[in-house]
Parts: structure tokens; sequence; C-alpha cells
């Protein structure tokens, strides 16, 4: 669904993204681990138009949209949340939801409703539908920031650090909820220092370090890498 071919990214001397070959299955969900600094969220900022690169190119099923907007590419079929949820605070959840519908998704009034109405079940808001989103705890705000990226109706999900502050009891609720997304065939790729909460989901896992991909493969195995336990440690392990 998802290529990326030998995409490069620099701010000055600083290299954040170095010849990243990536792709991305339909239906699969793609974990992406690495220490502070890696490169993640500049791997989303690409991959969502965000950041252009300097070189390579994103393909979205065959599709080139490397030279597209942000906007764009959301009404193509990729959805985002990010680290630190900035809902519009001052409105509901539900108008939170409809502004990505009406807006990101380009939906009519009739179909953002509808939407708005099955995101909010499945992300388990629907009670909280009509509290102002300013007032939602973490894990609910975390939600919404889910939820909002669900309404604009993607075929690939990115999620940055999504589970970032929850309690071991939060993450499991957040988990199932994803795991309940994945199951109706929307693509995952998923950035994450929680990592127990990462191989719960995931069924292949990219490690990137200084902006390279240093290993990538089956979770269990990659985790046992001594390259990836040197990386996260700092020392040999």
């Amino acid at each position: 669904m998802l290529e990326l071919k030998s995409v490069s990214k620099a701010f000055g001397m600083i290299v954040v993204a170095s010849d990243i070959d990536l792709s991305l299955a339909r239906g699969e969900a793609l974990g992406i681990i690495g220490p502070n600094g890696a490169g993640k969220s500049t791997l989303f900022n690409l991959i969502t138009g965000m950041l252009r690169p300097d070189r390579g190119r994103i393909l979205l099923e065959g599709r080139d949209i490397t030279g597209l907007p942000p906007e764009q590419r959301c009404r193509a079929g990729l959805g985002r949340s990010f680290q630190i949820p900035l809902p519009f605070e001052h409105l509901s959840v539900f108008e939170n939801l409809s502004v990505a519908a009406l807006f990101g998704g380009g939906m009519s009034q009739a179909e953002a409703v509808q939407v708005c109405g099955e995101t909010l079940a499945l992300t388990g808001l629907e009670a909280k539908a009509n509290l102002r989103a300013g007032s939602l705890s973490l894990l609910d705000r975390k939600r919404l920031e889910l939820a909002r990226a669900l309404a604009t109706r993607p075929r690939i999900l990115l999620l940055d650090e999504i589970a970032g502050g929850l309690t071991d009891a939060e993450c499991h609720i957040l988990i199932e909820t994803i795991r309940s997304i994945h199951a109706r065939g929307i693509s995952i790729i998923w950035i994450e220092h929680v990592v127990h909460a990462l191989l719960a989901v995931v069924s292949r896992l990219v490690v990137l370090d200084f902006g390279r991909i240093v290993a990538q493969g089956v979770p269990s195995e990659v985790m046992r890498s001594s390259e990836v336990q040197t990386i996260y440690m700092g020392v040999p392990a």
C-alpha cells in the first residue's frame, strides 16, 4: 500500500532520514522503534507531507504522492495521530470529529454524521460525545486523537506514540481499541516507546537510529538483536 524509495532529508549537516526504503503491505501492522532523535516522527512528517524529502519518492498504492500537500494525502487515505493531543478544546468531542470528517475527509454532512457516530463507538467515546474536549482525561484525549484520525476514513493509520503517559491499565484499553481498528482492515504504522503495547499489535518491527533503518523483521527476533539492545542501552549489550 505504501512505499518509500531512497527517501532522504537533512537540515543543514543534520541528517534526519538517510536513504529510507520501507514498504507497508495491505492490512499489515508495522511497528517503528528507536531512541529519541532517531528520526521516527520526521518519517511520519515525510509520509504525510508536512516535510518534503530532499531525495527519493513516496508511493501510495502505486501513485507518486511525493509532491502532494498534506490535505490531499489525507483525502487519499493517510490518517495520522500526533504525540501531543491538541484537540479544539472549546468544541465537543463530536464537533472535533466532525471537523476531521468534513474538512480532513471531505465528506458531506450526512456522511460525516454517520462516520463520526461509528468512530465514537469504535473508540469508546460514545458516552462523552457532548463533553468539551478540554475537559477530557489523558486517556480520553488520546482516544480523541485516535478518533480524529479515524474520522477521515483512512486506509493507512499512522500512530505517533499514542500510548505515551498512560498507565498499564489504560494501555491495555488502548491496545484493544487499536486491535479492533486493525481487524477492520485498516493498515497501521505505529511509532511507540511503550514497546510491550506495540508488540501486542504489530507483526513486523523496524528500528531507526540517526535517520537510518538498522534492523527490521519479526518483532521477537528484532528485540533480541544485540545491535538493537546496544542502541537502546547506550553500551554494548
